[in-house]
């Protein structure tokens, strides 16, 4: 029997370490359930999961060309046990529209006088110099270093 990739197969769990379980599949034949694929949720410890000698049905992920089994208990279950869903379909966002989260822009025009462009520039840089003033005002006596201050 050829193992292929996405084949579900029944197993027996013959070993277990701190990073998964080692499934024998028959034949010879022996794969690896890592940790995450054991089971849906987060699984801290693999014994409170697996022991020795259970049954499980795995399915294969992953077969190297060094002969390594890749397995997965929980993509076994996944297609099992649910029902195919449709998938949904997202409409684009309106890029216009603002979220309910979002503030409000800024605008350095007056609603209906319009501004040209040089007193745009004018009040942009007033208050981009205003703000640089307050930030370095308030960060002047706050770098770090040895000693005191130098005069």
């Amino acid at each position: 029997m050829a193992i292929e990739v996405g084949a579900k197969l029944p197993g027996k769990v013959s070993g277990i370490t701190n990073f998964g379980a080692f499934i024998d599949l028959g034949e010879g034949k022996t794969g690896l359930v890592h940790i995450s694929e054991v089971s849906n949720g987060f699984v801290k410890d693999i014994h409170d999961v697996l022991s020795v000698g259970d049954q499980v049905t795995v399915k294969v992920t992953s077969v190297g060309d060094d002969g390594k089994i890749g397995l997965s208990i929980r993509k076994a279950d996944e297609t099992q046990n649910q029902p195919s869903k449709p998938k949904r379909e997202f409409a684009p966002r309106d890029r216009n529209r603002q979220s309910h989260n979002a503030a409000p822009k800024k605008s350095f025009a007056a609603p209906h006088q319009k501004e040209d462009f040089d007193s745009l520039m004018s009040s942009f840089l007033k208050d981009s110099d205003d703000r640089l003033s307050s930030l370095r005002r308030n960060t002047e006596g706050k770098r770090g270093g040895r000693g005191g201050r130098r005069s």
